[in-house]
């Protein structure tokens, strides 16, 4: 069966880091493009980054040059290093993996996700 789960959130300052990791299993994850995405109370939910199976990446605006996302197939697992955080970065994060095997272009709309972990918090403060 696919699985996919989330670990590395918590309490961090502004302007601290954290590192965020997600291992799959139960499909080729090297064919998959894989994203993480973002929501905060009351917010849509938003892709932060996302990467497809030949390390095409897309990050929205808010974050470039602060996160970086990386993959390791060998080990299933995602990535999404974030830098200087702030507090509007605070939401619960979401690792997800594409419904559709070598998608041609990178795709950041959520429903082209179809396998969703269940999320790690991450908060910062002040």
């Amino acid at each position: 069966q696919v699985q996919v789960v989330e670990s590395g959130g918590g309490l961090v300052q502004a302007g601290g880091s954290l590192r965020l990791s997600c291992t799959a299993s139960g499909f080729a994850f090297g064919d998959y493009a894989m994203g993480w995405f973002r929501q905060a109370p009351g917010k849509e939910r938003e892709a932060v980054s996302c990467m497809n199976y030949n390390g095409r990446t897309y990050y929205t605006d808010s974050v470039k040059g602060r996160f970086t996302i990386s993959r390791d197939n060998a080990k299933n697992t995602l990535y999404l290093q974030m830098n200087k955080l702030k507090p509007e970065d605070t939401a619960m994060y979401y690792c997800a993996a594409d419904g559709r095997a070598r998608r041609w272009l990178l795709s950041v709309d959520s429903e082209s996700y179809d396998h969703w972990g269940q999320g790690t918090q991450v908060t910062v403060s002040s």
